[in-house]
């Protein structure tokens, strides 16, 4: 279900799918409003077990855990978007599931996202769906060179795609096609990567957040800067773009949008994730209302106040090989908002924490993070 009469509140009890960072992130706005806070994770510990009430250490698609941790929940939600939805379809009768099904099986499809955002009138690249490489030939002949070749579902921070600009890109994927499937996309010549989170509050209003900035290296999110160094006039547009987004899908919950921004100034999205996203993270520091924050309130059916940034932010993210040396130097630099996911293994390449940093200057704030770049 998508709305419901009256808000859920303290101190009912919210199940998250997921004991990750945004998990815990979650969980941490829900405490701090009053809530109790399950969470279903196969890893004991998890950084959202961490701070929850409970957790249940089990599958994601463990339909007697998830039984149990909906039975136990007033309100359910999911931390990613590749959630069994077969298996949420079965305890929708036990709780509240106010992001509903819907808004998973689109997002965690690239093929039915992309779909869904043409059908809409939301801006996206000419794309096709690949089976076979004839499948493929034909999407290059209808739509060109350059491409990229994505896998439809579970692909994150570059894994499962594809550079396409010749034959001999070609042949090195063969042996790919028909292992799965995939969505061939016309490769876009864009000025920079933008991000909003937008949300839908208890009254139905559309609330969203200042646009992000993002830079990645290695397919991996490694900064971003709030406000975006954008005109205003690309701006509203990102901006418009999230309410369309989130009138189209009846939102419940935050959404994040990965926007491509074109020399023309056109903007056009990337992704959509359903729930909060990496770049919404300054928000817990820079804004009135966290994104976290917003997403609590949205799925227990409470207004939302328009968001407001205080003040200019950056936010990089730390990987496995930057957490060490962000705990060394953090006494240097009292102005880093230092985040650790507490993540049992330190891994490279994998998101371990971040920090933000806020200020009037960027400037000043890119330096102050400059030995991660």
């Amino acid at each position: 279900m998508n709305s419901y009469g009256s808000p859920v509140l303290p101190p009912a009890t919210i199940g998250i799918i997921g004991g990750g960072q945004l998990g815990q992130m979650m969980a941490l706005s829900a405490k701090a409003m009053g809530y109790k806070v399950g969470v279903l994770d196969p890893t004991d510990k998890a950084p959202a077990g961490q701070v929850a009430d409970f957790q249940i250490v089990a599958a994601y698609d463990d339909l007697t855990a998830l039984r149990q941790l909906a039975k136990r929940s007033d309100v359910l939600t999911y931390e990613f978007e590749n959630v069994d939805q077969k298996a949420l379809k079965q305890v929708e009768d036990l709780t509240r599931v106010p992001q509903g099904i819907e808004l998973l099986t689109i997002t965690s499809h690239r093929v039915r996202e992309k779909t869904f955002c043409r059908q809409h009138g939301l801006p996206v690249t000419p794309f096709a769906a690949v089976e076979s490489m004839g499948d493929l030939q034909t999407a290059i002949q209808k739509i060109g060179q350059p491409g990229i070749l994505k896998t439809v579902e579970g692909g994150y921070d570059g894994h499962g795609q594809f550079d396409i600009n010749d034959q001999t890109d070609w042949d090195q994927i063969k042996s790919e096609i028909g292992q799965t499937d995939w969505i061939y996309e016309l490769k876009q010549n864009f000025v920079r990567e933008l991000s909003v989170m937008v949300t839908r509050d208890g009254k139905d209003q559309v609330i969203t957040f200042p646009v992000s900035e993002n830079r990645h290296q290695h397919h991996i999110l490694h900064t971003s800067i709030i406000p975006a160094q954008i005109t205003d006039q690309v701006k509203k547009k990102a901006q418009q773009i999230a309410v369309e987004t989130a009138e189209a899908l009846h939102l419940r919950g935050v959404l994040g949008i990965e926007l491509f921004e074109l020399p023309s100034g056109e903007l056009m999205i990337n992704e959509l994730a359903p729930r909060p996203h990496n770049s919404g993270h300054y928000s817990i520091e820079a804004c009135n209302v966290s994104q976290f924050d917003a997403h609590i309130r949205s799925i227990c059916g409470l207004a939302i106040p328009p968001i407001r940034q205080f003040e200019p932010a950056v936010m990089v993210n730390l990987l496995g090989q930057n957490l060490l040396v962000a705990r060394a130097d953090w006494p240097k630099h009292p102005e880093w908002h230092l985040h650790d996911y507490g993540k049992a293994e330190v891994r490279d390449h994998r998101k371990m924490g971040h920090i933000t940093v806020t200020g009037p200057s960027i400037e000043s704030l890119l330096a102050s993070v400059s030995q991660f770049r």
